[in-house]
């Protein structure tokens, strides 16, 4: 160990002892970055495919990203190199392969291959077609899946080898065809179709005869074209434009759709006009085109499915498919844009009829399967891929081992939801092998959206399953209408017989209604939730149904005397008559706060029967079981602004609006005016003098550097103030004029000591935009009391950080460095009980972590995320990591994210950072702001809109797909493997000299190179040990000391300044003022480092960087004591910085680095 080493061990605390060795391999054990699984709906789709054999579904996006997916847990990711938009896809029946067309003309073959005993989606082969006339318009796959059509925009068709992915030779050229049509006069041919018929719209093959190929041109003409006679069969001619062709079963019929919304059947015997005459659904007006069309056979009436065709005028803006059957017609309106859509079947294809059980719709923002064998045709409920964002999300919670009973209601409450609206059929994707084990215990995801609705999922697998969904808007009096769209039936008199389907609804009634904040007490049964405009509703799990009038309370947090006048919206009025509320849960009460700002914070003790709110004005502590305000405090001062951006104070906006614009008239002349410049630098040199009296928080990394807070340098002392060290950032000014400064982040109950250090009391905790924490002494009666008495709260201390950094988060916890446990926990032992010997107090603020002692508040440890990071924090998380090779080893951290994507672990309570990893990119605000921790070390974040992105800091809890696609044998075509290089034979040649046999000597040459290799590392030893038997050999007379007297030297300095700390017990992390004055101490300490020449580097606190300590705390004496003793407890309790006689001087905590070799 190195001398500096040791020095720095004499500065350490307990518990820092690990060797480098092993501490990283401990960290490997307990901390692993990835990202695993993907939750909710892919952004924008383009392409769908599925494969009825393997029973999958694959999607392509338009980032190029495709997924196959079949039973829940079964997934398989893969994303195109160039990440192009995916047009189609093509899957090769029983193979676990698929086929992608891009929109830069390409064609990529992807395969489910086995790596490490899971199955993975790899791109394996690619092929592009280059040529504006080669730009591939439209694909079908042969039925033998052996090859694939590729109809081009300049009208020829080439013919693609699927096992070896080139071209074939075998091409149908355009001109080729209109030559057989002309040369031949069995074909009646308008004669602008024989020069230039368009580009092909659609190819689909003859079911009965495969050499058969329908070809359909965008100007209407459409060919049955023998592949094997290399001759056109028959000829058919549509007046309007084309866009699809399908044929029917029985190969002698196929039904057309035109551009004009109408639809044509056509029998193969007569080729001069259709079976039938042309139909139009939803006519005579003009309707827009049909873009997919479907006829399907049944044992009764056959199916007609189609896209498109709604009346131009009235209906254009309609996204509907048509399903019709007999005189059943009805028209599934979806809120977003068809992509495209297929149906799913048990038969095979020499099955007389097609008899499909379900439909599959993919649109922009969802996909929906419609159950075509349950009467009504209604909808089934997705297991995974579901419309995350069906209204726009707006929080999130987490919450790990939910217990079995509130997990049963909640499903219970759900499933009775859905029961009269989805399908009671099984789900019908079952393709592929799940390979994870069912989890062990039941984890659930809540999600808060912007129609005030909160959705509950199963996160406990990688498929996020709905549970149940909460609505709080009939709770209040809007203008929405609350009934569910879903739910809505067929009516006989509109027409066309809209049915609306689907769960994305992208508009919302009222923004109040936006939820804001979340808690679940999973124990209890408690939910309380936080809204846009200041609601807090307290809601209680309940498997009856209820109906009973909702109790208000008013929370008052601006009162008459601040002379606030809120401009902003008005408050939700509550529903005065008597609600109906279903199974799940129910209301119990609401608070309304005001003014009715959005709830900003927001904090729940189930076992005090207390609720703590914040807002950008201010706090309230609420007594939930009594229904009233315990406290309150508003925390506004004359420079924040309302939420309305209005300033409080119309004189000061007006005042203000002037100064700024004589700033920028002087500004405009300034270089004119000598004089009104002298005037303004002699006006900000007053300004920040005043500043720096008044302790203004310097530490805003965005604020210019002309408005930093440091008083400006002298000219003479410039290079020396401005020179920063090379480990820290310069920290500058936080602007004065900043909004939201009153703004509560973060709100915290706990039971701690914060008098004095014998007894510990419940407090609460309060953190502001503006650097402050409230601390509150909370009188709870015991339980036996409770519904009787009611709670009382008083402040007892106040503290202003000195940065005047937003403070993100605050915990407070135990000798082992674990924290504090909810009470509730701890009675229903899912928490061991507290080592209340000591307590620390953690602050996260934006731009620091720092841990305090208590109740002092003396300052402990620290990390500086921005001056050394260049970052700032926007979400914090206590974790208890836990290792992967052993259960009994753990360590509590503090997780944090900032600004820039990046995840830290910081170690508690010593503040060492483990590891740093890059999780999201810095321009995803909406994914930085989104991201919520789970207690078990995974994360969710947005990934986009539509999509949840898990991962895990975790070694140990990882939550990814794990499953497996077993593939008929025989089914995929090998490929062509080429042959082994020469090279590798060359050490067998060389081993056949001996007479041994072929195996034997395999192995005798595997074994020498082993041998010599360990001849070689015994020589290097060797080598070695004699080189240091030689270095003890150098005399004095040389220029160098011996490593001996310089370890010897070091050694006697630090055997020195070890009993020096002993002697002043500064290894306690105690100082003996009475016996040598700090400074003396510090001074001394480093004389002695400087005569042992060992390297070390101290850091301490720079005017321009200095530390997040206690700048001022307050400490309110407690009630109804006597003043002696209130005295002598504010004497034990206040801070050096409270001393009445001055600040007393404490050492600077010293951070020594360890000298690198």
């Amino acid at each position: 160990m190195s001398a500096a080493s040791r020095v720095r061990n004499l500065f350490k605390r307990k518990g820092g002892g690990h060797t480098s060795a092993e501490r990283e391999r401990l960290k490997k054990e307990l901390f692993a970055f990835k990202k695993t699984v993907e939750h909710g709906f892919p952004h924008k789709p383009t392409a769908i495919a599925y494969d009825p054999q393997l029973n999958l579904v694959a999607l392509g996006t338009k980032s190029g990203i495709i997924k196959i997916l079949g039973a829940p847990g079964v997934e398989f990711v893969g994303t195109s190199s160039e990440a192009t938009n995916v047009n189609q896809l093509f899957f090769l029946p029983n193979q676990g392969r698929l086929i992608s067309l891009c929109d830069d003309n390409t064609l990529h073959l992807w395969e489910v291959n086995i790596r490490d005993g899971n199955s993975l989606l790899e791109e394996v082969k690619s092929f592009s077609l280059e040529g504006r006339l080669k730009k591939i318009s439209v694909c079908c796959l042969s039925t033998d899946h052996k090859h694939l059509y590729l109809g081009t925009e300049g009208g020829n068709i080439y013919l693609l080898d699927v096992v070896t992915f080139d071209l074939l030779e075998d091409i149908i050229y355009q001109d080729v065809v209109m030559q057989k049509l002309r040369d031949s006069s069995s074909f009646s041919v308008p004669d602008d179709c024989k020069v230039n018929p368009g580009s092909v719209e659609a190819i689909a093959q003859h079911p009965n005869s495969p050499d058969k190929l329908l070809i359909g041109y965008n100007r209407g003409l459409m060919v049955v074209w023998d592949s094997k006679e290399f001759n056109a069969d028959r000829t058919f001619v549509s007046d309007p434009s084309l866009e699809t062709l399908t044929w029917h079963r029985d190969g002698i019929r196929f039904t057309t759709a035109h551009h004009d919304g109408s639809y044509c059947v056509w029998n193969m015997n007569d080729s001069t006009t259709p079976e039938k005459d042309r139909t139009t659904p939803y006519g005579p007006f003009p309707c827009k085109s049909i873009n997919n069309i479907k006829h399907l056979t049944t044992k009764s009436d056959p199916f007609m499915i189609f896209s498109g065709g709604m009346p131009r005028a009235s209906y254009g803006d309609r996204h509907c498919v048509t399903v019709m059957q007999g005189k059943k017609n009805v028209v599934f309106d979806f809120t977003s844009r068809i992509i495209d859509f297929f149906t799913m079947s048990d038969v095979d294809s020499e099955y007389e009829f097609d008899e499909p059980h379900t439909l599959v719709v993919l649109v922009e923002e969802e996909l929906v399967f419609i159950d075509l064998q349950s009467e009504g045709w209604p909808s089934f409920t997705l297991p995974y891929l579901s419309s995350l964002h069906a209204s726009a999300i707006t929080c999130s919670h987490h919450v790990s081992n939910v217990p079995s009973e509130l997990w049963d209601k909640i499903t219970a409450a759900g499933e009775q939801q859905i029961a009269s609206i989805c399908s009671q059929r099984e789900w019908p994707l079952n393709g592929g092998k799940n390979l994870a084990e069912s989890p062990m215990e039941h984890d659930l995801l809540m999600t808060g959206h912007e129609d005030g609705s909160i959705r509950f999922w199963d996160a406990s697998t990688v498929a996020l399953r709905f549970l149940y969904k909460l609505s709080t808007a009939p709770l209040f009096m809007t203008d929405a209408d609350h009934v569910d769209p879903s739910a809505g039936a067929d009516s006989e008199e509109e027409w066309p017989p809209f049915r609306k389907i689907g769960v994305f609804d992208p508009y919302s009634d009222d923004p109040r209604l936006g939820i804001q904040k979340m808690n679940l007490c999973s124990l209890s049964g408690t939910l309380v939730i936080a809204g846009t405009a200041g609601q807090v509703i307290h809601m209680k799990i309940a498997t009856e149904e209820k109906t009973a009038p909702i109790e208000t309370c008013k929370v008052q947090i601006v009162g008459e005397q601040d002379k606030f006048v809120w401009k902003g919206h008005e408050a939700l009025p509550i529903q005065e008559d008597a609600v109906t509320t279903a199974p799940g849960f129910q209301p119990v009460f609401i608070a309304q706060c005001t003014p009715p700002a959005a709830i900003t914070a927001l904090a729940v003790q189930t076992t005090w029967g207390v609720t703590a709110v914040g807002t950008s004005h201010g706090f309230a502590l609420i007594d939930s079981i009594h229904r009233k305000v315990v406290t309150n405090q508003c925390t506004l001062n004359p420079m924040d602004l309302s939420a309305a951006g209005e300033q409080l104070s119309k004189r000061k906006s007006v005042k203000k609006s002037l100064r700024a614009t004589i700033r920028r008239m002087r500004k405009g002349r300034g270089k004119k005016q000598s004089k009104s410049r002298e005037r303004r630098e002699e006006k900000k040199a007053e300004d920040k003098k005043v500043q720096e009296e008044e302790g203004v928080p310097t530490t805003d990394l965005d604020a210019p550097a002309e408005k930093a807070a440091t008083p400006e340098p002298k000219k003479q002392e410039s290079p020396k103030q401005e020179e920063v060290t090379s480990a820290e950032r310069k920290i500058e000014a936080r602007g004065t004029d900043e909004s939201m400064t009153s703004m509560v982040r973060c709100l915290y109950f706990t039971k701690t000591f914060i008098r004095d250090s014998e007894s510990a009391n419940d407090t609460l905790w309060v953190g502001s935009n503006a650097g402050h924490v409230y601390i509150f002494n909370v009188e709870v009666p015991e339980e036996e009391k409770r519904e009787g008495s009611e709670v009382t709260a008083e402040i007892c201390k106040e503290i202003k950080l000195k940065h005047g950094a937003p403070v993100v988060s605050l915990v407070v916890v135990d000798d082992d460095a674990y924290p504090l446990p909810d009470p509730i926990d701890v009675k229903n032992e899912r928490a061991k009980p507290a080592n209340m010997a000591k307590n620390s107090l953690i602050i996260c603020s934006e731009e620091q972590f720092k841990v305090f002692s208590l109740p002092k508040l003396r300052p402990i440890q620290k990390y500086k995320l921005t001056a050394m990071d260049g970052a700032k924090v926007r979400k914090v998380a206590f974790i208890n990591f836990r290792s992967i090779k052993d259960d009994n080893v753990s360590e509590n951290c503090v997780t944090c994210l900032t600004n820039l994507g990046d995840l830290s672990v910081l170690s508690i309570p010593y503040l060492r950072k483990q590891c740093v990893n890059t999780a999201i990119s810095k321009g995803n605000v909406q994914g930085i702001s989104s991201l919520t921790f789970t207690s078990k070390g995974e994360g969710f974040y947005l990934l986009s809109p539509s999509e949840y992105e898990r991962f895990s800091l975790s070694a140990r809890n990882v939550t990814r797909p794990m499953c497996m696609l077993e593939l008929p044998e025989g089914m995929r075509p090998k490929p062509v493997e080429p042959e082994p290089e020469p090279a590798a034979e060359e050490p067998k040649e060389a081993a056949e000299g001996d007479s041994a046999a072929a195996t034997p000597a395999a192995e005798t040459t595997d074994e020498k190179p082993a041998e010599e290799e360990k001849k070689t590392d015994e020589e290097k030893k060797e080598v070695e040990e004699k080189k240091e038997e030689e270095t003890p050999e150098i005399t004095a007379g040389d220029v160098a000391a011996s490593d001996d007297a310089k370890e010897q030297s070091a050694d006697d300095y630090i055997n020195e300044v070890a009993k020096l700390l002993e002697k002043n017990k500064l290894t306690d992390g105690e100082t003996n003022a009475d016996d040598v004055d700090p400074l003396e101490l510090v001074e001394e300490v480093n004389q002695l480092l400087a005569k042992s020449g060992i390297d070390v580097s101290i850091e301490g606190d720079t005017e321009e960087n200095p530390d997040i300590t206690v700048d001022e705390v307050k400490d309110y004496p407690a009630q109804e004591k006597s003043e002696a003793a209130s005295e002598d407890k504010q004497e034990d309790d206040k801070p050096a910085s409270d001393e009445p006689n001055g600040p007393k001087q404490e050492l600077p905590e010293l951070q020594i680095k360890e000298d690198t070799e």
